[in-house]
């Protein structure tokens, strides 16, 4: 079993607008990448993959 903690991921801002940045992550591990409109976003969208160990071995749909 993979500890947590061990995901890397690839973010790329691409605009900063109304003061905070859009951009897009990537999962280096399950090859996914997702777009976030806020730096909010960015960080919850790391944190439910670093909450339900979602990565590139054990990845679910939906």
């Amino acid at each position: 079993m993979k500890p947590h903690g061990g995901e890397t991921f690839l973010v790329q801002i691409r605009n900063t607008q109304n003061a905070t940045w859009q951009g897009t992550v990537a999962w280096t591990d399950g090859r996914k990448q997702e777009t976030f409109r806020s730096a909010l976003e960015l960080i919850k969208l790391i944190d439910s993959v670093l909450s339900t160990g979602e990565s590139g071995d054990d990845q679910q749909d939906g």
